[in-house]
């Protein structure tokens, strides 16, 4: 199984791959697949649960989810997504953190910002709790941030997230995203870096890459980042596949005799023979 110092030690050998993934049925396809690593994400709330964006997510919403994939992984490294307002003080940070990682099984989790969330990494970390950073653009201060917009374009910005790259390393994070920053400001942040870097709207040279599965096989529509492949048209055939069906059951297609079970024909006699002696009808039959 991976773990974060193994993920850590990958840095340099070997590419990182990663996906989103919110249930059971998801995370064991995944993990068959062989990615090394499974983010419960905080974007469940909008693929999942129709928030507008991933403030509204609660921590129950989340260990609910980390439970869900937890169960299915073997192989994967979890890391669950500290939701908004979860990590506000170290206290709190301490407390929500060990729920994600002793009863949703997580192997780590993972909070936004960097200079201002040090102390709660440096804390986590000192109590053995393994921090996957986040830096760039933050979806929980999307607001804040002007909407999904690309960070660090001007020298002032690009430093600070600079900075909090170095920040966060030194508190003890073992990987850090970086998202929707300039590829060659990913690029320095990956060399200036020891731990691995996982982008997503960053660009080929950080250390990993993730994606939101529902953007990758489009199922999620209400979104279209730039920076996201679409592999498959899911979304598509499972529309197909939904209006088919309902066509079928309408038409008395489906279910059809394959589809149903069978049983002694003496049984169904008996049945209907003391149907209808109990109704005393004598037109049974």
């Amino acid at each position: 199984m991976n773990t974060p110092s193994s993920i850590k030690k990958l840095k340099t050998k070997e590419k990182i791959a990663m996906l989103t993934a919110y249930d059971y049925s998801t995370a064991r396809i995944m993990d068959a697949a062989g990615v090394d690593g499974i983010l419960v994400g905080d974007t469940l709330g909008m693929v999942m649960l129709g928030y507008k964006n991933t403030s509204a997510v609660t921590m129950a919403e989340m260990l609910h989810h980390t439970k869900a994939v937890t169960r299915a992984v073997k192989n994967a490294l979890v890391v669950a997504d500290m939701p908004n307002r979860s990590y506000s003080s170290v206290k709190q940070a301490l407390k929500n953190a060990r729920l994600l990682i002793k009863e949703g099984k997580a192997k780590a989790v993972k909070l936004e910002g960097g200079t201002e969330v040090a102390a709660q990494i440096r804390a986590l970390t000192r109590a053995k709790i393994p921090v996957m950073a986040h830096i760039g653009l933050l979806p929980q201060s999307v607001k804040s941030q002007k909407g999904f917009k690309v960070q660090g374009r001007d020298l002032l910005s690009a430093r600070k997230i600079l900075q909090d790259a170095a920040a966060v390393q030194k508190a003890g994070a073992f990987a850090v995203v970086v998202e929707c920053v300039p590829e060659k400001l990913a690029k320095i942040i990956t060399k200036t870096l020891t731990i691995p870097t996982i982008g997503i709207g960053a660009g080929k040279y950080c250390d990993g890459q993730v994606l939101v599965y529902q953007d990758m096989l489009g199922i999620y529509d209400k979104l279209h980042p730039k920076f996201v492949k679409k592999y498959a048209d899911i979304g598509a055939a499972m529309k197909n596949v939904f209006q088919d069906y309902s066509e079928e059951v309408k038409k008395g297609i489906f279910p059809s005799r394959e589809h149903s079970f069978d049983m002694d024909e003496k049984i169904i006699s008996s049945l209907q023979t003391n149907r209808c002696r109990k109704k005393r009808n004598t037109n049974c039959g």
